[in-house]
């Protein structure tokens, strides 16, 4: 059809010609309500969008020192947001001499990443790494 003869059809129904498919030999164009036709793509989006889980990363911090009880209790903490569907970062700080004794502060958190995983299935996403005085690696629920 020739343009002009859309674009009168298109404004005798008070709706707009709009080009779908530009690289087409012709181009395709549709007579539509554009304003509707964003409106439904929006809240398309928005719906999707609703229904996406977002992952927070939450935070559990062990230090050198930690006793059996407080580890079981992070232990627990752990479970708990791993159990919702959030990723869990294990974190533990050398103040000091501490800084020292990096290889105990491994053997802490590979301890603790076992005792998770006896109790519940989980991905290591981030291996144990150091950055400065901070190690840290980031655990995930396996699907």
């Amino acid at each position: 059809m020739d343009t002009q003869r859309a674009l009168e059809l298109a404004q005798e129904s008070d709706l707009d010609l709009v080009e779908v498919s530009p690289l087409a030999e012709p181009p395709v164009c549709r007579i539509m309500d554009y304003g509707a036709h964003l409106y439904q793509q929006e809240k398309k989006e928005r719906k999707q969008k609703a229904r996406q889980k977002k992952v927070d990363i939450k935070g559990i911090r062990l230090t050198l020192k930690i006793g059996p009880h407080d580890l079981d209790n992070r232990k627990n903490q752990a479970l708990k947001f791993l159990e919702k569907g959030d990723k869990t970062k294990v974190e533990l700080i050398l103040r000091g001499r501490e800084r020292a004794h990096a290889d105990r502060a491994q053997d802490i958190m590979k301890k603790f990443a076992e005792e998770i995983a006896a109790v519940q299935s989980i991905i290591i996403e981030k291996n144990i790494s150091r950055q400065g005085n901070r190690l840290f690696m980031i655990l995930g629920k396996k699907s």
